[in-house]
């Protein structure tokens, strides 16, 4: 049987005519469903209310002492730092609480961090790639809530990508890992709370039986982040942007090779793909060609990667662009134009690493043979339409 879900019903619109974030919805309840509880929350810089008040802060304001704890994910409490880079636990000065790294010595909360909590809050920015690890630190803690028979609460936030792209490869199990916690497509098109739900109902961890998800107010699966009125927060150092996510999702898995450039370190982080000795207006007037719908490209020469070229993409968030289809073109043109070196030069962890981020070991593979990019993606059709069907019944918005 599969475990009791809760999302509250609060109505169909926000008081001002835009979304409604989760925690504003939780808040006009007068925090219903908390009191009495001793209550932790998972958050970072993009925890904010509709005001732009933090939520830990409207949380303290409206619970005083039964908001006993705090926890962090990846790049830490305030967004700074570095992918990869490990996270140590801290008090916030803000609250004065505790904020236990979920990106440190552990990235499940253990029994110790949880002692002191009834109920888990999640309020992250997420931004609808798979390999993002907010959503691994959601499904983390969600499991660890069920072994620890602690309640989970999602306060909803729009996913930046809209609700009705889904595209990639699916997940291999041997690729399961902290860029990789899920078995769904690279981009889900799914909120954190319907994702939550999924995960759940699915059985891909240990169920949490009292799982409540806050849903937003008057988002629509065809809005994109410029359309739900909200300001956006920087969810990480290289997502500055509220288009940036679309370009995370068709660039980074060409930036998991070694020897390519995707502007990390310029000011439009993941908006380019190129390689060393690439000819700019070549390799962009081919893209170009292609007349792929949504997507523009110019050449464009590193300022940041001397001796490398290739092309700035300009992509329409309302355009039809297979993001990941896009990703896996961009790498095949990389590669084949640079006799494949970032292949040779991706060896070791840095591989490992990037079956994982993608899902499986296939695409490594399928580039070094040159395989062309369309009977890939065909590839991935089957595993998308039963995604399709599966996600169905977790939907919580039209």
């Amino acid at each position: 049987m599969a475990p009791a879900l809760a999302s509250w019903n609060l109505g169909a619109g926000s008081a001002g005519g835009g979304v409604g974030l989760g925690i504003d919805r939780l808040a006009g309840t007068g925090f219903a469903g908390l009191r009495g509880k001793r209550v932790g929350l998972i958050l970072n810089q993009t925890s904010v209310a509709g005001n732009g008040l933090p939520s830990r802060v409207v949380l303290q304001r409206g619970l005083g002492r039964q908001l006993t704890a705090l926890y962090t994910p990846e790049h830490g409490l305030d967004g700074r730092e570095r992918a990869g880079e490990r996270v140590s636990s801290r008090r916030d000065r803000l609250t004065g609480l505790p904020a236990y790294s979920l990106y440190g010595d552990t990235r499940k909360p253990t029994a110790a961090m949880l002692a002191g909590v009834d109920v888990l809050l999640f309020d992250l920015q997420d931004i609808g790639s798979r390999s993002y690890t907010y959503i691994s630190t959601m499904a983390l803690a969600m499991e660890a809530c069920a072994e620890q028979g602690k309640e989970f609460m999602v306060l909803d936030r729009p996913n930046p990508l809209g609700g009705l792209r889904i595209s990639g490869p699916p997940l291999a199990p041997p690729w399961k890992s902290f860029v990789g916690q899920v078995p769904v497509p690279y981009v889900h098109g799914l909120t954190a709370g319907e994702l939550a739900r999924m995960i759940n109902a699915q059985g891909w961890i240990k169920a949490c039986p009292r799982l409540t998800v806050v849903p937003l107010a008057g988002w629509r699966r065809a809005m994109v982040w410029r359309d739900t009125g909200l300001r956006w927060i920087a969810t990480s150092p290289n997502i500055p942007y509220a288009e940036s996510p679309f370009y995370y999702a068709a660039t980074g898995i060409l930036g998991g090779l070694d020897g390519v450039d995707i502007g990390i370190g310029s000011g439009r982080p993941f908006e380019y793909a190129g390689g060393r000795g690439i000819e700019a207006g070549s390799f962009a007037d081919a893209l170009e060609r292609r007349r792929l719908p949504g997507v523009r490209f110019r050449p464009y020469r590193s300022q940041v990667k001397p001796g490398f070229g290739g092309a700035q993409l300009q992509i329409d968030p309302h355009g039809a662009t297979d993001l990941l289809g896009l990703a896996v073109l961009l790498a095949s043109e990389v590669c084949r134009r640079t006799g494949n070196s970032p292949l040779r030069a991706t060896t070791g962890d840095s591989r490992s690493l990037f079956h994982k981020v993608y899902g499986s070991d296939a695409l490594f593979g399928e580039l070094q043979q040159g395989r062309p990019v369309g009977p890939i993606v065909a590839s991935w059709q089957p595993s998308l339409e039963a995604f399709r069907r599966a996600r169905q019944r977790h939907l919580l918005y039209g």
